[in-house]
């Protein structure tokens, strides 16, 4: 009987062990890296604004080029607004820009960056803007880049220097771009006229642009030369012949998609940015796709995803009637 209870022990033991064992080594659930970031602060008192956050961004660095009351037109054309605040802005570094564009031209498409602005029912201000996996992944350069990692930590430092009480939310979702870039590039083959400068080609084609894309609604609230405003500033002149963005916004797209997706406005206005190299025969061109908004912020409704694809599609087919 004394052979058999300690039999019946060392089994026990070593169920036990084995256990302890398994359960030391189930790994932890693994946190989703996120592309955007939502910072958020109480603000019962109303000491935070637009106007606040947009002082605070200028102060470390990050110029604001423009920081639009979406309420205002959303009011005067939809008779309706979802939120006490509702705004998009857009914010550069000039000195980062320039590094990354010289390495990544396609780093075009992320400038100026952009940022949502609102206040929410509870009473707390939310300034959603890309986090630099979402800036690496959808521009393909190296999550690890240190200039893009610094980009990141100014970011960081304006949305606490404008919201120090504030926190980064916890969230939920789940990307479905696969590590995908979803970008929408072309290119052309430059061909000037005989009497034709490069100054020329560009003007006639950015006004060819602009007569396409303002009569659908299409608004332009930004546009950087980036060869005289950056690049020419650092005696960087010899390699581009133009480098030039565009932001791009349409009420009809923002307007629905901000009633669920508030957040999305990380992603817009959409910069879509032309360049051409002196040693190349070709205009290179390319926007973000909006799959990325749908992807990173799980949009499943189609009052939101239509007019995404719709706008986009249209944006496509005016630059191939273009360049064709």
């Amino acid at each position: 009987m004394k052979k058999i209870y300690i039999l019946i022990l060392t089994i026990f033991i070593a169920i036990s062990t084995l256990a302890c064992n398994s359960t030391a080594t189930v790994p932890a659930k693994q946190k989703v890296v996120q592309d955007i970031q939502i910072f958020t602060s109480a603000n019962t008192e109303g000491n935070i604004t637009t106007q606040s956050i947009e002082e605070a961004f200028d102060s470390v660095g990050l110029s604001v080029a423009g920081n639009n009351d979406m309420n205002k037109p959303f009011n005067t054309r939809f008779k309706k607004t979802y939120y006490k605040t509702y705004n998009l802005a857009m914010y550069i570094s000039n000195d980062l820009t320039f590094n990354l564009i010289k390495k990544y031209p396609q780093f075009g498409a992320l400038t100026p960056l952009t940022m949502s602005i609102w206040e929410d029912k509870e009473g707390n201000m939310n300034i959603s803007t890309l986090s630099v996996n979402g800036m690496a992944r959808a521009t393909q350069i190296p999550v690890k880049d240190p200039d893009l990692v610094a980009y990141g930590a100014l970011i960081e430092k304006a949305l606490k220097t404008a919201m120090p009480q504030g926190h980064f939310k916890e969230l939920a979702y789940i990307p479905s771009h696969n590590g995908k870039p979803l970008q929408v590039n072309f290119t052309t083959k430059v061909e000037l006229d005989d009497d034709a400068s490069m100054e020329d080609y560009i003007e006639d084609f950015e006004a060819e642009f602009e007569g396409e894309l303002e009569p659908l609604g299409f608004l332009l609230p930004n546009y950087t030369n980036v060869q005289e405003e950056i690049f020419d500033d650092k005696g960087y002149k010899d390699v581009y012949d133009f480098f030039h963005t565009y932001s791009i916004c349409k009420f009809e797209v923002i307007f629905p998609v901000s009633r669920l997706h508030p957040e999305a406005g990380a992603w817009a206005p959409c910069s879509f940015y032309l360049y051409k190299k002196k040693d190349e025969k070709v205009m290179r061109m390319g926007f973000l796709s909006v799959e990325n908004w749908i992807t990173t912020v799980d949009i499943k409704d189609k009052e939101s995803i239509e007019p995404l694809r719709k706008a986009q599609n249209k944006i496509k087919n005016i630059i191939n009637s273009i360049i064709e």
